[in-house]
């Protein structure tokens, strides 16, 4: 009877926050903000996890010195980061149908849901918490490149989860967070001694593909995609259309110089093991 009663009781408090998440937190006037705040708050979640865990774990963290720890620190940051953006990236343009062209009502420019705005905001709040690190401790997590990059991409994400305009660009933009994770691994690698490994001449030939792929070739077929929907850009807000071309162009022009310092690097990695 008892365990009946707490059975009941729990279930209520359970609908009750349902209720409060639904209508209040995951309401759509909010989700912009509240994402935001989340998002924040769980990469310094993240944060403060990844150097609790490090310190038992790895032996190499307590070497490190601290600058070194905090950018350890920073790239789990980035990292659940860019699996989280690149799965719902995949997801939203790729699987499901919220940025059809059969969809006759609705410009694919203009199209956008609950969970796209949601997925924006807590990438939002990402680039928040990263750039504020960056320019903390300029520049020892990154130079201007990665200042200009972080501002650039902070400002069309916000536009495009506030306005819901062309967020299938942004979108696209954001799969290239797809080759994060291996960068990350690369650094993790060198800081833990292993530049000399097998896994990290491997790491290197997957990032040589996955930027290829990632940061070149999709980009194509993004502005191939702008272009063959031109008459839709065309519609959106001034700034949307400045910013669904000349960001993409930025950020193109970017990952061909840094592809170029991979594809070097990477040549340089394989003719010391010959």
């Amino acid at each position: 009877m008892l365990a009946s009663k707490e059975m009941m009781k729990f279930k209520s408090y359970q609908n009750r926050a349902n209720v409060f998440v639904k209508e209040y937190l995951l309401a759509d006037p909010l989700i912009p903000y509240t994402s935001i705040v989340g998002g924040i708050f769980a990469f310094k979640m993240v944060y403060d996890l990844t150097q609790l865990f490090s310190a038992v774990h790895f032996k190499s963290y307590s070497s490190l010195t601290r600058i070194q720890r905090v950018e350890w620190n920073n790239r789990a940051m980035s990292t659940i980061h860019a699996i989280f953006i690149t799965t719902m990236s995949l997801y939203l343009v790729f699987c499901s149908n919220l940025f059809s062209d059969n969809k006759s009502s609705e410009l694919v420019t203009f199209q956008s849901s609950s969970l796209s705005t949601f997925s924006l905001g807590v990438s939002v709040g990402y680039f928040i918490a990263d750039l504020g690190m960056i320019i903390w401790f300029f520049p020892s997590l990154g130079g201007y490149e990665y200042v200009v990059h972080h501002l650039i991409s902070l400002i069309a994400v916000a536009f495009s989860m506030l306005s819901g305009e062309g967020q299938l660009y942004t979108y696209m933009v954001l799969i290239s967070e797809t080759t994060t994770p291996g960068i990350n691994l690369r650094w993790y690698l060198d800081a833990a001694g292993m530049k000399k490994t097998k896994a990290y001449i491997i790491n290197g030939v997957v990032i040589f593909i996955a930027w290829l792929v990632a940061r070149v070739l999709l980009f194509v077929y993004m502005f191939y995609h702008v272009y063959l929907h031109f008459d839709q850009v065309e519609q959106m807000h001034t700034l949307g259309q400045v910013l669904v071309i000349v960001v993409p162009l930025v950020l193109s022009i970017m990952n061909l110089v840094w592809f170029s310092k991979i594809i070097k690097g990477l040549r340089k990695t394989l003719a010391k093991r010959q």
